[in-house]
């Protein structure tokens, strides 16, 4: 059974940081390339940050460039964004997806709100 399980939202100041975590199991991890997707009230889904299979490369939305860090550890089928000086427009549902092939895993979500 395929599980990606999203966690560390959470209420933040303007300026603050979160780390949110992707734990999944139920696929070959390491092989697929891990996306994180946001999606604020009243807004389509957007893509924030993805890394590649063995973290070859990485890519961000250019609204979170030099603020956020996507990372992953394949021993621990985990995926990882270090979300730094948080702006209110950083505030949605932060979502992770596992992509391979046209074959794509998404977890339920976990809630950022950036607000003072």
């Amino acid at each position: 059974q395929v599980q990606l399980v999203e966690s560390g939202g959470g209420l933040v100041q303007p300026g603050g940081s979160l780390r949110l975590s992707c734990a999944t199991s139920g696929f070959t991890f390491s092989m697929y390339t891990m996306t994180w997707y946001r999606q604020a009230p009243g807004k389509e889904r957007e893509l924030v940050a993805s890394i590649t299979r063995s973290g070859g490369s990485t890519n961000y939305a250019d609204s979170v460039k030099g603020r956020f860090t996507i990372s992953r550890d394949d021993a621990k089928s985990t995926v990882w964004l270090q979300m730094n000086s948080l702006k209110p427009e950083d505030t949605a549902v932060y979502y992770c997806n596992g992509y391979l092939y046209g074959n794509g895993y998404w977890g339920q979500g976990t809630q950022v709100t950036v607000s003072s």
